[in-house]
């Protein structure tokens, strides 16, 4: 198989800061965040704008790499499920899919939400959502 690297485009800063705190999706509570982008990147926001739908890939960074199965939703009740079958952030590629909406642009910072990663999950990639 081969090897291949992902590189931060950016970094969340929220009011969340511990991975236990945290709404297990966007639509149960979870707060909006500020997307900082790294300045090499800010070419890539043209086009973008306050009110669109995007998703953001994160590198869940604090998910553990070696779970392959996991309760869903941390229920000891639930039946044993492999990861590919939850949004477990524990998984062998820790990727968040996080559906947001474009608050405010603000130079290389944009205001989304409701997204529920912690302060200082890091940001790999942005993606509009086509209807």
């Amino acid at each position: 198989m081969t090897e291949f690297e992902l590189h931060p485009v950016g970094v969340i800063r929220s009011e969340l800061k511990e991975r236990s705190g945290a709404p297990r999706q966007g639509s149960e509570g979870a707060p909006d965040a500020w997307l900082e982008l790294n300045a090499s990147v800010s070419e890539a926001l043209l086009g973008l704008n306050v009110g669109d739908e995007i998703i953001v890939i994160t590198w869940l960074h604090q998910g553990r790499r070696d779970v392959l199965q996991v309760h869903p939703r941390s229920i000891p009740g639930n039946p044993l499920t492999g990861v590919f079958a939850t949004r477990s952030p524990d998984r062998p590629n820790p990727l968040g899919l996080h559906p947001v909406v474009v608050r405010a642009i603000d130079g290389t910072r944009l205001r989304i939400g409701p997204i529920e990663a912690i302060d200082g999950t890091p940001v790999v990639d942005i993606k509009i959502v086509l209807c």
